[in-house]
């Protein structure tokens, strides 16, 4: 990748920060040489593991007879709770609640119980399946509709949001609905499932190869299972095939089974779940159920409210805590609500310990926020558009007091104005909402349907310390450069951005920056990818190694060329030092002849985030990230059947670092989003256990699905209102909510049965048999 000749009167380096450089694994992505977990090599002697699930929801275990199992034809190996060294153990919070193996009670259908390794992966999932368990069943709880979220058992202490007062005014408001939605939750379906390979090493030491989204985390849920310090294991991935949230967590159990058995059998293990065992066995977005009491005026502007936030957090508390919490964080989404108070209600069930999902609870709360501006719109009989404008906070710069957010935040950099008003003209909505009217007028069985919402997403790990990041990087004697940090690459593109920073930073050309797998080995004690923060952290942190190492060149070329520092100058491929230029490999070579450090490590910490969840007030994010999207669709209401006919997208990313990648996220977040509020339902049966566990049952959007124009652009004129690297902005996790434009243009088009006279209470999923129930529903209403 590393050219050693390069272009020593370039005006510009190739590939630096805002260049759209195409993802650095793309190639390798599409011809199927990309290297992933279950591609590396595997050591002489590698064993395979498979698992044993539960086959009851709830129940003790009465007897447990493996024999059979362990007779099977190369089983070499089977490990049950008491075979964990260390700690039975893999909860993220600490609170000792989600064993690697389930001892003496299982608490959710697909629970693992015991851990088969053979000689082959075949054999270890065959062996597993003969397993002979007796169960005592107990009563299981599976769904969270008709729990009460002040009595029943909550998996974590719940956030209270408190502004203003509620109640009071929404007892005097002139108008006041109440209503309740359903929301439901989302697998992950990364195309790389969970897999883990671990290599024995000599004393304490393991190796372990994890698809996983926390490195660190992984590492010391390792160390805590075996019994050893977290310098006796290094964890590695160079990429995933996708995340999502979904390797934060999730992923500890199979790098833990795996270690455990390759320490214990002295030989390398690998453990992979296929697809069914993935589904059943990890856990999903967190599925809401969403109450709200809303007062507002005849105008339609929000005046109180009062929401709680249900959700189905499963057996263990996970990260349904802080999840719940960001639900709270967003239930504004874009707007400004004089007096508000928030609960959330994690509620236990005997369902699999649900986690964090892309957006980790935000886009839930958005869709508590919208579905509030679709009954107020409804309600005082206007465009729900209208009903979102006049509502919006303050935007930057104004001077009003519409800009304090439910947690005490102010907002200051509010741009959703400008946003919403350009893609409104862009999109021409009002000429094809006029259309639409005179089309659904004239069309007896098939409606249209149009929406424009925006999205809010702040910006930060709601956990302080989870808000900093480290890297290093080498500059070698040839003038290549090593780039690592703690940051994970799934596909987001995140080592590039990296790499472009670097980059850019050294003036050199982009293919002369290496980038290098994450590892626990060389960067320690990171936080995971996730919270849409990886460029924004590991891009400060990598910066400010670089800056380091040309600082010294900088002083180096001062000192031995006795002019001042201002007179080096870096340009591209090249430094000016006083009046003549050299190659940067050159002043790299005669820096390292003067003994010069050109290594260095870095570091970033966000800056002003502080959060008190006892008192519910706080500088909860850095800063925010806005979007709008329009989405028309066309719904069949003789079968609930819909196709989504075109979508527009204008997104903020502030100065983007690649244009190109960042318009792939919008992109896939909007689908990805469309999809959860679709097509993607999941369904468990009065047994507990999921039926919806493939692709044969579980429906993702296809490329089919996509909408027929899809127009996506990025702002051009917008910048981080804070100091991020180079004023880009996060891009991860913000896009995902723009799919709410879908739903509600569903909702619109139902609505319309009904002449736009009552809300249509469209739940999510809105699958065709759901819309086609709303519009039965509305149709018999109107004929009242």
């Amino acid at each position: 990748m590393t050219k050693h000749t390069p272009n020593l009167q370039a005006a510009r380096i190739v590939g630096g920060v805002h260049a759209s450089n195409t993802h650095d694994s793309a190639h390798k992505h599409v011809s199927g040489t990309a290297v992933y977990i279950d591609d590396i090599t595997e050591p002489a002697g590698t064993l395979h593991a498979g698992l044993g699930l539960a086959t009851v929801a709830h129940g003790k275990i009465k007897s447990i007879d493996l024999s059979a199992v362990k007779a099977a034809p190369g089983v070499v190996a089977v490990l049950t709770a008491k075979d964990v060294p260390g700690d039975n153990d893999i909860s993220p919070s600490g609170m000792h609640d989600d064993p690697i193996l389930a001892d003496g009670e299982v608490l959710f259908h697909g629970q693992p119980v015991f851990c088969v390794v053979a000689e082959t992966r075949d054999q270890a999932r065959r062996a597993a399946r003969l397993a002979k368990i007796e169960y005592r069943e107990l009563d299981a709880v599976i769904d969270i509709w008709n729990l009460d979220a002040e009595t029943h058992k909550q998996v974590t202490t719940p956030l209270i949001l408190d502004r203003g007062d509620a109640k009071a005014n929404l007892e005097k408001a002139p108008r006041r609905i109440k209503g309740r939605m359903r929301l439901g939750g989302q697998d992950h379906f990364y195309l790389e499932g969970q897999v883990s390979l671990a290599v024995p090493g000599e004393d304490d030491d393991v190796t372990v190869h994890c698809s996983t989204q926390g490195p660190s985390e992984t590492q010391h849920m390792i160390a805590h299972a075996l019994g050893v310090p977290s310098h006796a294991v290094t964890v590695e991935v160079r990429r995933m095939g996708g995340g999502f949230g979904g390797k934060e967590t999730q992923a500890n159990q199979c790098a833990v089974l795996a270690a455990i058995a390759a320490k214990k059998l002295k030989r390398a293990v690998k453990l992979r779940l296929d697809r069914d065992e993935d589904m059943t066995a990890t856990g999903k977005r967190h599925d809401f159920a969403i109450d709200y009491d809303v007062g507002f005026d005849d105008e339609g502007r929000i005046l109180a409210i009062d929401y709680t936030f249900a959700l189905r957090a499963g057996f263990s508390a996970d990260l349904s805590g802080p999840v719940g919490d960001r639900a709270l964080f967003h239930c504004d989404n874009a707007y400004f609500f004089p007096h508000v108070h928030a609960k959330s209600a994690p509620l236990f069930t005997n369902t699999v310990s649900n986690t964090a999902f892309r957006g980790f609870g935000g886009p839930q709360g958005m869709v508590g926020a919208e579905r509030v501006i679709d009954e107020i719109a409804f309600a005082v009989g206007k465009d729900p558009l209208e009903i979102r404008k006049l509502n919006f906070y303050d935007e930057m710069g104004a001077k009003g007091s519409r800009n304090v957010t439910p947690y005490h935040q102010k907002v200051e950099d509010c741009i959703i104005q400008r946003i919403v008003a350009e893609l409104e003209e862009s999109s021409d909505y009002a000429r094809r909402r006029r259309e639409i009217a005179a089309f659904n007028a004239n069309s007896r069985f098939v409606k249209r349907g149009l929406a424009l919402t925006p999205v809010k997403f702040g910006i930060s790990f709601t956990k302080t310390e989870s808000n900093q990041a480290g890297a290093l990087v080498h500059v070698y004697t040839d003038g290549s450069v090593h780039m690592n940090h703690g940051g994970t690459e799934m596909g987001q593109g995140l080592h590039m951005k990296v790499a472009q920073v670097v980059a850019e930073e050294f003036q050199i050309d982009i293919d002369r920056v290496k980038i290098t797998a994450t590892t626990t080995g060389k960067v320690p004690n990171t936080s995971p990818t996730a919270a849409s923060s990886g460029a924004d952290l590991n891009g400060m942190a990598a910066q400010d190694a670089a800056r380091q190492i040309k600082d010294r060149l900088i002083d180096f070329a001062a000192e031995t060329h006795q002019i001042p520092r201002d007179q080096v100058v870096f340009l591209p491929n090249r430094v000016r030092i006083g009046n003549q230029e050299i190659s940067f490999n050159e002043l790299v070579r005669q820096a390292y002849l003067a003994r010069v450090q050109l290594s260095a490590a870095g570091f970033y910490k966000t800056p002003k985030i502080h959060w008190d969840r006892a008192k519910g007030k706080g500088h909860a994010f850095y800063y925010f990230a806005y979007g709008a999207a329009c989405s028309e669709v066309s719904v069949d209401t003789l079968t609930g059947e819909y196709v989504v006919e075109r979508t527009d997208i204008l997104h903020d990313t502030g100065r983007s670092l690649n244009k190109a990648i960042d318009i792939g996220q919008v992109e896939g977040g909007f689908i990805q989003g469309m999809g959860w509020l679709t097509t993607e339902e999941l369904w468990w049966d009065g047994k507990g256990r999921l039926r919806t566990h493939a692709p044969s049952t579980y429906k993702i959007p296809l490329a089919s699905d996509r909408p027929k124009v899809f127009n996506v652009a990025l702002t051009d004129w917008s910048q981080a209102y804070e100091p991020t690297v180079h004023r880009s902005k996060a891009v991860g996790e913000p896009p995902l909510p723009l799919g709410l434009s879908v739903l509600h243009a569903l909702s619109d088009a139902v609505a319309s049965v009904a002449d736009h006279r009552i809300c249509p209470r469209l739940d999510a999923p809105a699958t065709p048999e759901r819309v086609l129930m709303a519009v039965e529903r509305l149709k018999a209403e109107a004929a009242k």
